[in-house]
């Protein structure tokens, strides 16, 4: 079952919380920044040593001064229209996240910030029908999955997508 929290994703006492990265692992803006923000400098240097991650796929690091115990960075597509494979793309992400999540035995539980869907331009109507149709698809092998959205708007946007999806819609 999938979570739909409306939170700071920084604040969130999980096993692993999954970071919309950019493919430098530099830190940046929007999630990525609160993120590197919350867990101090040492994520910073943590992520250097994989000198840079791909689109759809993803690396781990150490939580550092988190609550959680480990950042999963997610490298999703900018949007460019739709027409350069970027929903696959996408979904490519929500599951390089989890597969690098099975790689670890100790995370039992994940949180999913809206991925693309920032500074990146990915529709957010699109992206949260993928977001929770991977979540759904993979959450059977872990104790929790959150959706863990910023904005109120957002909440409401994947309560009802879980609704059309014809999941449910708890949280």
């Amino acid at each position: 079952m999938v979570e739909v929290i409306q939170t700071d994703i920084t604040t969130l006492e999980v096993d692993a919380i999954v970071n919309a990265a950019n493919s430098g692992l530099r830190g940046g803006g929007g999630v990525d920044g609160a993120i590197h923000r919350a867990a101090g400098p040492e994520l910073l240097a943590a992520c250097r040593r994989f000198g840079g991650c791909p689109t759809g796929q993803a690396v781990l690091t150490p939580g550092f001064r988190l609550p959680a115990r480990f950042v999963i960075h997610a490298v999703g597509p900018i949007w460019e229209g739709g027409g350069r494979g970027e929903p696959e793309l996408l979904r490519r992400t929500y599951q390089a996240a989890f597969d690098v999540a099975g790689g670890e035995p100790s995370v039992r539980s994940i949180a999913f910030p809206a991925i693309s869907t920032g500074a990146y331009g990915f529709p957010r109507e699109q992206a949260a029908r993928i977001a929770l149709e991977v979540m759904r698809e993979r959450a059977g092998s872990l104790e929790r999955v959150v959706a863990a959205v910023f904005s109120a708007a957002d909440r409401e946007l994947y309560l009802a997508t879980l609704v059309a999806l014809g999941r449910g819609a708890p949280g």
